[in-house]
């Protein structure tokens, strides 16, 4: 087979896996293995179609192994393909399916399998640009992570220092109070079961419980959602950016090849009018 040959059956594959029906096919055999792994939950069922279950298991993971070598060997470059960070997810999920088939993985092989519906995430743009921001906001996050942490030991300390003989369930000691902080950041029952309590032993608590929750919640969080959402923006502007770029370069292919055409057409006219001469 000559180097024309296999570009010619490259650049077919590669048009087939992007094609807009072969994407949602992936998709619905996702979906299905979603499906099946939803089912096995159910005991009754999985034990009495155990083997149906592995069989199934072992020819989605060869469908999801055969659309990862033909999204390989569509790339071009043929490396390109693990220059993407979602192509290695899916990837890396495809690979772990035969590195955990052993009968002492079968635990860890069904959690895997349940990992592979993330693969959906792949194939939705506007789900891969939402998990880019959420991964853009971690350093970010950094320092109000350490501001948090700072006020969680400041409340905690107090916490154990007023209340511990009080309520020793919830303040006895540091690692307990910051259970509790936790749960009221949260806002989890935190009013009726911790503070009203405290309330008939010490009625100035509530000032202990309402200041931190209107730093701890209202502020610190709303930190944590500006954060998202000003990274969620500009992913959706680098998104627009790509989605410009790729329409002007296509817009530039087309302008060439009219210009071509019309070469063409002229360079016809010349010949014709030469011959009727």
């Amino acid at each position: 087979m000559n180097r024309e040959t296999v570009e010619r059956w490259r650049d077919k594959i590669s048009r087939l896996v992007t094609h807009r029906l072969f994407i949602n096919t992936v998709m619905i055999i996702i979906l299905i293995n979603a499906a099946i792994v939803g089912i096995e939950t159910f005991q009754d069922i999985y034990k009495n179609n155990e083997s149906f279950f592995y069989v199934a298991d072992r020819i989605l993971l060869w469908i999801f192994t055969i659309e990862i070598a033909l999204r390989i060997i569509g790339s071009k470059p043929l490396h390109s393909f693990f220059q993407g960070p979602w192509n290695w997810f899916d990837f890396l999920i495809v690979l772990s399916g035969f590195v955990f088939s052993g009968a002492h993985f079968v635990t860890v092989l069904r959690v895997l399998r349940v990992l592979r519906i993330l693969r959906a995430i792949s194939f939705i743009p506007s789900l891969r640009r939402l998990v880019d921001a959420l991964l853009m906001t971690i350093p970010a996050l950094g320092n109000i992570m350490i501001l948090m942490g700072i006020i969680f030991y400041i409340y905690g300390v107090i916490g154990t220092m007023l209340y511990q003989k009080i309520a020793p369930e919830y303040f006895g000691s540091l690692g307990d109070s910051l259970l509790t902080l936790f749960q009221v950041v949260t806002l989890e029952s935190w009013a009726s079961n911790v503070m009203r309590p405290l309330l008939e032993t010490s009625p100035s608590a509530w000032i202990y419980f309402v200041s931190f929750v209107l730093v701890g919640t209202f502020v610190i969080f709303n930190l944590f959602i500006g954060v998202i959402v000003n990274n969620v923006e500009k992913v959706d502007e680098m998104g627009m950016k790509e989605d410009n770029t790729q329409h002007s370069s296509k817009d530039k292919q087309m302008d060439e090849l009219q210009q071509e055409v019309q070469e063409l057409k002229e360079l016809l006219l010349q010949e014709k009018y030469h011959r009727n001469k």
